[in-house]
């Protein structure tokens, strides 16, 4: 199995878990950088950097990309024009605001979808259907050099 199914794997695994603000444990409840951390612990140990309490808000009312900015210090950036299974993608949920939702892209080709913890829905597989990838501000990709 190739590295970036490896990311598309280990996140299906947290298919079912319920929606939990700022939780990140499979199967007990997590949020959708809760998924993303869970899944940097799956596949590489400990987590980065120490993620601090955050709002439902995050930064929206002092408009800072903090969720960008994470992603940059941790992922490296990919192509916004194409879709790679494992793909981590960001979400500005509307054009003035932050971006401040992930998702992990699963499916590509015919058939997109992407894996993601949602309020009130849990970790699902969703199609990345239009309204998403309108959505999409950035895409990136793990550290595929150490899986």
């Amino acid at each position: 199995m190739g590295a970036r199914m490896d990311v598309v794997q280990a996140a299906r695994g947290w298919l079912g878990t319920p929606y939990r603000h700022q939780a990140s444990v499979r199967g007990a409840g997590t949020d959708c950088l809760g998924l993303l951390r869970g899944v940097w612990r799956e596949l590489y140990g400990a987590e980065p950097e120490a993620v601090p309490a955050y709002s439902m808000d995050w930064s929206e009312p002092q408009g800072e990309e903090r969720m960008w900015a994470a992603a940059r210090r941790h992922l490296s950036e990919a192509p916004r024009d194409g879709l790679e299974p494992g793909n981590v993608l960001l979400f500005r949920m509307r054009a003035e605001a932050v971006a401040k939702h992930v998702g992990i892209a699963a499916g590509t080709g015919a058939r997109p979808s992407f894996v993601h913890a949602y309020s009130g829905r849990g970790v699902v597989e969703s199609p990345l259907s239009e309204p998403w990838l309108k959505r999409v501000v950035a895409r990136f990709e793990f550290p595929l050099e150490v899986l």
